[in-house]
């Protein structure tokens, strides 16, 4: 590649990576803006009056947030490593030639994705027969265990990445289809296991819905459920009518928001650059023996 074409690729990703910074950055300084300054000047990059009332505001319940950060990072974690692990498991199959109900099991996951049975079934069945509603096995299950794309996704990788060659000479070593899945797919696989574990990683976290509507008990809801309900509360005061002009002008509203999202994505962006040197390695380069 010649160095113009070079340095105009830098300089447009260069651009976009700014474009996708700024806004953080906005939201990262509107929540220690002044709530006076931000309804008489606006949005500023560079806050006029520097104010930690949005976080003081937030955290006078710190040992509400700090349980549902536990929550969060607990369900994200032990959620993302089993869901990635069944979706392993569920694609090696799958990808195999000599499985002969390999076209059955990829329509029927398809067909998943094409069809749902909807909010109520699906309520009825976790809540009344498989009795997760109010326990953290709620958080987990639901809707985010094992997604079919993925499965899709990683059968796709083992089929056309691993060569043939891999397989048979695994085969004529001696070993089984376990020992190979364990000890040959997965170390060659890292590409895509990264790739689908950020993605569940990401699904768990931002998760929502799931605690609105399998969880009753407070103490065990997510750390975005308890945003949202923080949102619509903070909502709720300034349309009460009862409330004087002078207060719904220094109640931190607006930098209170931003705050919250500064609370919500702070922890899950640290988790990107662990992955990311995985994207782009060609692992099965040179696996196929000579």
């Amino acid at each position: 590649m010649s160095v113009p074409a070079q340095a105009s690729i830098i300089v447009f990703f260069s651009f976009y990576t700014l474009l996708c910074i700024l806004p953080i950055l906005l939201v990262l300084a509107v929540s220690f803006t002044d709530e006076k300054t931000i309804a008489a000047y606006g949005y500023g990059f560079i806050p006029k009056s520097f104010s930690l009332d949005a976080y003081r505001f937030l955290f006078k319940d710190w040992q509400t947030i700090a349980r549902s950060y536990g929550v969060t990072v607990l369900v994200t974690t032990v959620g993302a490593v089993t869901g990635l692990f069944m979706t392993a498991c569920y694609a090696y199959p799958l990808s195999r030639t000599h499985f002969r109900l390999r076209h059955f099991f990829s329509f029927f996951v398809f067909f998943t994705m094409l069809f749902k049975g909807g909010l109520v079934p699906m309520y009825m069945v976790y809540n009344k027969y498989l009795h997760v509603g109010n326990t953290i096995y709620a958080l987990i299950i639901p809707n985010l265990l094992m997604g079919a794309f993925y499965v899709l996704m990683m059968r796709t990788f083992f089929t056309i990445t691993i060569p043939n060659e891999v397989y048979e000479s695994a085969e004529i070593d001696g070993a089984g289809d376990l020992r190979i899945f364990f000890r040959i797919v997965l170390p060659l696989s890292k590409p895509v296991l990264a790739t689908v574990g950020l993605f569940y990683t990401l699904s768990y976290w931002n998760d929502w819905f799931n605690s609105m509507i399998f969880i009753n008990n407070d103490n065990i809801v997510s750390l975005q459920y308890l945003m949202q309900k923080t949102l619509l509360n903070i909502q709720y005061l300034l349309n009460n009518p009862n409330l004087t002009a002078q207060a719904r002008i220094d109640f931190p509203g607006e930098s209170a928001r931003m705050a919250m999202a500064i609370i919500g994505i702070g922890p899950i962006v640290f988790a990107y650059p662990f992955f990311q040197r995985y994207f782009i390695q060609g692992l099965t380069v040179g696996a196929v023996k000579g």
